[in-house]
């Protein structure tokens, strides 16, 4: 079942808080124990970072019985954006491994707690330079600001320890940034995380005909959220770090990041202006660093997730495996959005710290172990691994195979509204709507499911969308993986406009699926939508929807939804007549990744 995070501070977060207790020696991998023990260390290290020096705030957390002549290898994590070290989400990762007898790094992220330096978007030349000078201290060739130095944890080579790292969300960037830049790192399990921030921030999810320098459509209130998160840390904490304060229009953030935010928020896209979002948001993102990843990677994304949904995983996973470094995938149940406040029975729970009693939690101990205990004959499971909400047995929920799932069924989007599985069957004809001075459509509200305020259920306004249906399905159809369609759109007003210098002008819309039940209940499966801007509409394109796992049930029905906007986005500029036309000859295409049915 998916995870509602109860917070704007903790949706980027793992909410794995516990309560302190030291823990004792442990055989290394290791279940916890009542009467294990560790120490924790508060540290203060100065580290070199993007040209600059930074304090780092951290937290050592040392098994007993760990010394130079018993050293261990270290596992290393940072916050969620806008937490700490001291939030569960960071702090019950050093519990947890230290209890398995792992010397544990967790520290606050630069610009968040009482870590110096500005918030720079888990920048490799910045937040990855910085987790290097952390990782130096674990070789013992740098001291902390007190002068401690660690000479207990297991090395490689001299000056080169053997670290993994685990964690969520900015904390999972963070790992493959500190790897694109440190090739000491060892082992990384990023989750949650994204690939792209101009994907995951201001989505086109179409593909061809010049989209990649295409801006997409702002995500409007995810993104503007984690900005006023950002721009709102303690002004008048006493101590603050000065460092933390850069000017009073950009008060926390890097000065291109707040940048970036006000082109997303002007509602226009000018050339200038457009490249070099693009060109920021990319270049902080492992999409453009992740060729000098080549640490083994075993990436774990959330299936309800709005903000970085399973294709981000996919196209990190893709390119770590085409390039040779080992790679592999789960895709669990809870991301950013949606559901109840705790992990589905079965599922990972870091808040009780009980590793061995979920899947995921096995397949992190087994990959630390062949990677930073030196296990080598340890089986650290299947390719992919995916999360089924319709299994109730929760040793049975996840599926596994050793490849992703393929496009293998293919439905027509036919004239009269049918969606239909043979091109022949197609009626032609045409669907039409027309958009609105404000939006018309409803996936979901993220600010108000983080502050705990209802949100309604998916809508669209009649007028405002066009769709095609599919007969009730006569057998179990399993979806895995992110559906595809092909299709011409006519709009001559957005014609006209697409070519004005300004990309804001170009047709903006958003394509959706949605599971229509006998007693014609619909589900738009964790509220998932795909944003597009289209690059062109004199010529067909294809549209990439975020990735799902679903079970559509014998005698439900497929229903594939075209809409003109969307609320939680910024939508068309002026309003842009939209008609889809279909013929036997020319018409749509929608394919599916399908695992069984």
């Amino acid at each position: 079942m998916p995870r509602r995070v109860p917070g704007i501070r903790a949706a980027l977060a793992l909410a794995l808080t516990a309560p302190l207790a030291l823990a004792a020696p442990l055989a290394l991998g290791a279940p916890a124990s009542a009467t294990g023990r560790y120490t924790v260390t508060a540290l203060k290290f100065t580290v070199p970072a993007g040209g600059r020096d930074c304090t780092v705030d951290a937290d050592l957390y040392r098994p007993a019985g760990v010394d130079h002549a018993h050293p261990a290898p270290a596992v290393m994590a940072t916050n969620g954006f806008g937490g700490s070290k001291a939030d569960g989400s960071t702090d019950s990762i050093g519990k947890a491994f230290a209890q398995r007898g792992y010397v544990g790094l967790v520290y606050s992220g630069l610009g968040f707690g009482a870590s110096g330096c500005l918030v720079s978007l888990d920048d490799p030349g910045i937040d990855g330079r910085a987790a290097s000078g952390l990782i130096d201290f674990l070789a013992g060739t740098r001291a902390a600001d007190d002068g401690t130095r660690a000479d207990f944890v297991t090395l490689d080579a001299k000056g080169d320890p053997r670290v993994g790292m685990i964690g969520g969300s900015y904390g999972g960037a963070i790992q493959l940034a500190t790897a694109a830049v440190d090739h000491r790192v060892d082992a990384l399990v990023p989750m949650i995380t994204w690939n792209d921030l101009t994907y995951s921030l201001d989505p086109n999810n179409a593909v061809g005909h010049g989209s990649r320098d295409m801006p997409g459509v702002f995500k409007r209130q995810w993104t503007n959220a984690f900005y006023l998160v950002g721009e709102t840390q303690p002004l008048t904490a006493p101590g603050l770090d000065p460092t933390r304060i850069n000017s009073l229009s950009c008060v926390h953030f890097v000065s291109r990041a707040c940048a970036m935010i006000r082109t997303l928020n002007s509602g226009s896209y000018p050339p200038a202006a457009t490249a070099d979002l693009l060109a920021y948001a990319r270049g902080v993102s492992p999409v453009s660093y992740l060729k000098r990843v080549k640490a083994p990677t075993l990436l774990v994304q959330g299936q309800a997730d709005t903000l970085f949904n399973l294709n981000e995983a996919t196209a990190t996973y893709r390119t770590l495996t085409a390039q040779g470094t080992t790679a592999k995938m789960i895709w669990q149940s809870w991301g950013h959005s949606g559901g109840t406040t705790h992990p589905a029975a079965g599922e990972l729970d870091l808040n009780k710290g009980a590793l061995e009693s979920s899947y995921v939690g096995r397949r992190i101990l087994s990959w630390f172990g062949r990677y930073l205990l030196g296990r080598t004959g340890t089986d650290t499971g299947p390719a992919f691994a995916y999360y089924r909400d319709w299994i109730s047995r929760p040793a049975d929920t996840y599926a596994t195979t050793n490849r992703l799932p393929a496009l293998s069924r293919k439905f027509y989007l036919s004239g009269d509204g049918r969606l239909v599985d043979d091109r022949r069957k197609v009626t032609t004809g045409s669907r039409g709507y027309t958009d609105r001075l404000v939006p018309t459509s409803h996936s979901e509200s993220p600010l108000s499911t983080a502050i705990g305020l209802p949100d309604p259920g998916p809508y669209d306004t009649a007028g405002t969308f066009a769709d095609w249906t599919t007969a009730p399905l006569t057998r179990t159809t399993d979806v895995v993986g992110a559906p595809r369609a092909t299709i011409e759109v006519d709009s001559p007003k957005a014609r006209r406009a697409q070519n004005s210098g300004d990309a804001a002008d170009n047709l903006v819309l958003f394509a959706k699926l949605y599971d229509v039940a006998p007693d014609g209940t619909q589900t738009l499966v964790h509220r998932l939508v795909a944003p597009v801007r289209v690059p062109d509409v004199t010529k067909s394109f294809t549209v990439t929807l975020p990735g799902i796992v679903h079970r559509y049930g014998k005698g439900h029905r497929l229903r594939f939804v075209i809409a003109a906007s969307d609320d939680a986005y910024t939508g068309n500029r002026g309003i842009k007549p939209v008609t889809v036309a279909g013929s036997p000859q020319d018409t749509g295409v929608l394919e599916l990744p399908v695992v069984t049915g």
